[in-house]
């Protein structure tokens, strides 16, 4: 091995590999800006926070079927920041549009796995910044607090980057989650090597093992609009910001969590975009969740993978929003106490060690498992500014996978919540049809609370 080189780890291999031409392994963001950043002083900021990390130095190598990270010897900053404009009205929804069309368009991998695009109008007085990050580097919420790292809490701001920032501090409980991991490395890549040990590992009775065939033994999503064959064209939708402390007091009027109303919301949303669509709502649907294995409290230093996924059933045959509600809260209080994040970490290693069609067999078995992918992340709860320019509205999605074509992101900011979708455009033509419903499916549960309280 060359010694400027270094090997990528097991689990951003297995991301890395996943990209495929229907489903590119991107992380996308768009920051909605009030002003213009300032684009010298945007750079500086770039340079001296985001830079700190190396993996935004490093491009990958391949050799075999391994992946390395080496230093980018051409690196230019110019290669990765690109100032345009927007056609026509230069509206949300051209910005939306442009979105759709960097989210279906692979990175460079002859330079390192990222891009800035500064747009200077949006909306005639608005701006935006549309960032996007390859899945290898690392997991969407580890992401989402680097790039919020970038920023500052005041307009006049700061270049030193963020102390905090720059220290990892490990913890016990992550340690002793890591070593589950690496012993389910073998036991997941056997399992999708010989299928028909589920049923043993069920009788043995192991926590993780028994979980893993529980999944295993689920039977596949029914065949909606979300199974459809992936063209690898996507579209790009957000809706209008909720008002988290009115989330909030619904929530607890209910007697749920905020993450209970929310992910309820995009049940209700999914059933009655599905019934528009024509589609059976009488079977759930699965959803993939990402589950966070770094702690919240602790600043990031290294960047990676470190998530598990949990599979959460959205129980769309449901008409009643009381009674959503309370089918979803069900299911997290099962989820809470599950191995299933530390399993698919395990599984995720295992397949990154292992060869191609391992890992090819490994997504079409998942892919079956669940319909969409969707995030929830919770970003900072005062305003940040960029470059002079102060953030208004963040949105976040990560990747789908396999056969998976939609995905759902939900992230509060600033005292509000944003939702948004990215979807396969065999699946969803009009993403505004599905944003729309998530108001109006809040809107049902807070009318169940002023009911209860006139």
């Amino acid at each position: 091995m060359k010694p400027d080189r270094e090997p990528m780890s097991a689990v951003d291999t297995a991301w890395l590999r996943m990209e495929s031409d229907s489903n590119l392994m991107m992380i996308e963001a768009v920051l909605l800006l009030d002003e213009p950043p300032e684009m010298d002083r945007l750079r500086a900021v770039l340079e001296r926070r985001l830079l700190a990390f190396s993996r935004f130095r490093q491009r990958v190598v391949m050799e075999k079927e391994h992946a390395f990270w080496e230093d980018d010897p051409g690196f230019d900053l110019d290669n990765h920041i690109h100032r345009v404009g927007l056609p026509g009205k230069a509206d949300m929804a051209e910005l939306q549009a442009f979105c759709a069309d960097l989210v279906s368009t692979p990175l460079n991998f002859r330079h390192p796995l990222w891009q800035i695009h500064v747009i200077d109008r949006v909306d005639d007085d608005r701006s935006a910044l549309v960032c996007r990050i390859h899945h290898c580097i690392a997991d969407g919420l580890a992401l989402v607090r680097v790039l919020l790292s970038v920023a500052d809490e005041s307009p006049e701001g700061d270049l030193e980057p963020p102390a905090s920032e720059r220290r990892y501090h490990h913890v016990s409980w992550l340690q002793r989650g890591r070593q589950l991991g690496h012993q389910l490395i073998d036991e997941a890549a056997e399992l999708v090597r010989h299928p028909d040990q589920i049923v043993e590992l069920a009788r043995a009775g192991w926590s993780a093992g028994a979980e893993l065939a529980r999944v295993s033994l689920q039977p596949g999503d029914p065949p909606t609009r979300l199974k459809r064959p992936l063209t690898g064209r996507k579209v790009v939708g957000w809706a209008e910001p909720l008002d988290l402390d009115e989330v909030k007091r619904v929530a607890h009027a209910l007697d749920g969590t905020v993450n209970d109303v929310l992910l309820t919301c995009a049940t209700g949303a999914l059933r009655a975009w599905l019934l528009e669509e024509g589609d059976d709502v009488t079977r759930d649907i699965n959803v993939a969740v990402p589950f966070n294995l770094r702690p919240l409290d602790k600043p990031i230093e290294t960047l990676g993978n470190q998530f598990g996924l949990v599979l959460a059933r959205l129980p769309i045959h449901l008409s009643g929003p009381r009674e959503r509600l309370q089918e979803v809260q069900q299911q997290m209080r099962d989820l809470k106490a599950s191995p299933q994040p530390w399993v698919f970490y395990g599984m995720l290693a295992g397949l990154g060690q292992g060869p191609d069609a391992l890992e090819q067999a490994a997504l079409e078995f998942l892919s079956s498992k669940a319909s969409l992918v969707m995030t929830n992340v919770p970003g900072p709860q005062q305003s940040l500014y960029l470059a002079g320019a102060r953030i208004l509205q963040p949105m976040v999605w990560v990747p789908q996978s396999g056969g998976v074509g939609m995905g759902l992101s939900i992230l509060s900011y600033a005292g509000t919540v944003q939702f948004g979708v990215v979807a396969d455009h065999n699946l969803m033509t009009d993403p505004q049809a599905l944003v729309s419903q998530f108001r109006h499916s809040f809107e049902e549960l807070a009318a169940l609370v002023h009911a209860e309280e006139s």
